[in-house]
């Protein structure tokens, strides 16, 4: 059974996936949580730094017995028994407690590095964040529901490449696409909404004037972050996928691109 956890007001969480301690990342992450630790009491998770192992293995699973079962049901119950190992509890409650989850990384293989995408492998697991049913509806609490709902999402990606080629028509591939398995595969899975991407193009090449104005735009936005709507996906309890899980054919019909799942009337990406 998931519990469903309400974020505390005034919290955030910020994680970052960085190897290097003198990168550009690590500029833009000392100063954005410092601009929003005016708003926010702001808790940090510098992945490399703390060693965080992004390996999901034996000891992130209720296998002490030698029990059988899926990694998703082991994983659960080790949730449920409180046998979840000291790293992932401790991430569990940073993330329980905030409002506003912010996660910064660079772009590699058109993804999340690895260690990031441990981190969501191993801390959003079942029963914290996901896992029981609606009892009315009889579906599953997921897909803009969840342990996690009520709260928002910052991305911050730097990317090698120009905004040309992680466009719309990009030959790497539009962006908001390649990311869509972090912000509705993981993020809307669990109940966060996510915010519209912050993207640093060109971060091998911008210079000191150039380091200087992306911190600025940064520290800006973060200002009336608040003000700010949210990517509207669809939400799974409305009925839109009743069925199949597939989105009704009355809905965008003969479309198949991502934009499909944006609840706004254009089916746009946010």
């Amino acid at each position: 059974m998931t519990i469903h956890h309400p974020p505390r007001p005034g919290h955030a969480l910020w994680v970052l996936a960085h190897p290097r301690g003198t990168s550009f990342n690590r500029r833009l992450f000392d100063a954005g949580t410092e601009a929003l630790s005016h708003r926010y009491e702001v808790a940090t998770s510098d992945l490399y730094a703390q060693g965080f192992d992004p390996v999901l293995s034996d000891r992130d699973l209720a296998v002490e017995d030698g029990r059988p079962g899926n990694v998703v049901e082991l994983q659960g119950l080790a949730y449920a028994k409180g046998l979840l190992p000291a790293d992932v509890q401790a991430e569990q409650a940073k993330l329980a407690a905030a409002e506003l989850l912010v996660l910064q990384f660079p772009l590699w293989w058109y993804g999340v590095p690895a260690i990031m995408k441990g981190w969501l492998d191993r801390v959003l697991a079942n029963g914290f964040a996901y896992g029981d049913a609606d009892p009315e509806l009889g579906i599953p609490r997921r897909y803009g529901d969840g342990g996690l709902a009520g709260r928002r999402a910052l991305i911050i990606v730097t990317a090698g490449e120009d905004e040309r080629s992680i466009g719309p028509r990009g030959i790497s591939g539009d962006l908001d696409s390649l990311l869509f398995p972090l912000t509705h595969g993981a993020l809307w899975y669990v109940g966060v909404e996510s915010l519209a991407l912050h993207v640093v193009h060109d971060a091998d090449r911008l210079g000191t004037d150039g380091l200087e104005r992306e911190i600025r735009r940064l520290t800006d936005r973060l200002q009336h972050l608040d003000d700010e709507p949210g990517r509207p996906f669809r939400r799974l309890r409305d009925g839109e996928y009743r069925g199949t899980r597939a989105l009704r054919d009355d809905i965008h019909p003969g479309r198949t691109d991502l934009g499909i799942h944006l609840a706004d009337p254009e089916g746009r990406s946010a």
